[in-house]
């Protein structure tokens, strides 16, 4: 990315992070809706792309209805961002009241056993403040891992901004990130990662709402390696400010079969929780790039061909 539009990338999510911390919650509300209205009505590559991935969720909708959906994906999709730019702001009476989760027992429990525990979430809801609820709440830190974007100072200002809420932020790259998820774990720890999309070599084959596409081995081999229990974590917004989510059944270890077949057991029901919530609430998943291998062009790139320069849309970094 040229170091022109790596600043200006940079300078437009700066001004975010700033301007919408002062806003009272009911304007940034109000704007968040605007702009996702504005860029809906634009009809941009992302929206194009979402329209077209919700189409794999819901086969038999008409174009009115996908259209419906994608405008309500976008003002989802931008109330992640406003809520996230402004969680460094809330009180902690805010964040605990700003998610209600469903079947919570099963990370509770988890957590209490002492043996470690991996959340496994899809690009849905708003991560940062399951997140921030998990911290302030449960008073638990966690460790995860955020892939490297351009520029680098923008990559510095997401993980400093995670970090504030008590995370523990990992690179995606270097090769290191797994062995340090795998000791927390061992030490009895949190793990969040989201595990919806990973497009590269080593990725996990799965079916997803019938048609193939890969999602990432890590959460299924760091739960073989360590013994940590494996969650899959569904969220959702509705008409209220509070966003609800649910702690689904564990994923087990199968008893039998080698690693990889093990692996490829415990991804597909990763990839068929991530389903029902999706299928449940579509215009929360905020999936605007390419998922489904059909829609793969051949590459030799990027794992999809898209550059890395700032949060790709949809997808968080």
């Amino acid at each position: 990315m040229s170091s022109l539009k790596g600043q200006l990338t940079y300078a437009a999510y700066a001004a975010g992070w700033g301007a919408v911390k002062k806003l009272p919650e009911p304007v940034a509300v109000r704007l968040g809706r605007t702009i996702a209205d504005l860029a809906w009505k634009r009809r941009g590559k992302g929206v194009r792309r979402l329209e077209s991935n919700y189409a794999r969720v819901l086969p038999d909708a008409t174009p009115e209805r996908l259209a419906e959906l994608s405008r309500a994906g976008m003002r989802s999709y931008l109330r992640y961002w406003m809520e996230s730019f402004r969680l460094p702001v809330w009180s902690k009476e805010r964040i605990k009241g700003g998610f209600d989760g469903k079947d919570l027992h099963y990370l509770t429990e988890g957590l209490a056993a002492g043996n470690g525990v991996i959340l496994a979430l899809p690009h849905l809801g708003n991560w940062d403040l399951a997140g921030a609820w998990v911290t302030t709440e449960l008073e638990t830190s966690f460790t995860t891992v955020a892939e490297r974007l351009e520029p680098e100072k923008l990559y510095d200002r997401f993980v400093a901004h995670r970090e504030g809420l008590g995370m523990e932020v990992l690179p995606h790259s270097g090769g290191t990130a797994f062995g340090t998820l795998a000791r927390r774990l061992r030490e009895g720890g949190l793990v969040c990662l989201v595990a919806d999309r990973d497009l590269s070599a080593s990725g996990v084959e799965v079916k997803f709402f019938g048609e193939a596409t890969r999602m990432p081995a890590g959460p299924a081999l760091l739960a073989q390696q360590t013994g940590a229990l494996l969650l899959p974590v569904t969220l959702w917004f509705d008409d209220s400010p509070v966003m609800r989510g649910r702690v689904h059944p564990p994923v087990d270890v199968p008893e039998s079969g080698s690693r990889a077949e093990k692996t490829s057991v415990m991804t597909q029901a990763l990839a068929d929780a991530f389903a029902t919530g999706i299928a449940d609430h579509p215009e929360d998943w905020h999936m605007l790039q390419r998922l489904w291998l059909a829609d793969l062009e051949p590459r030799s790139g990027p794992a999809d061909g898209e550059s890395r320069s700032g949060p790709p849309g949809g997808e968080r970094p």
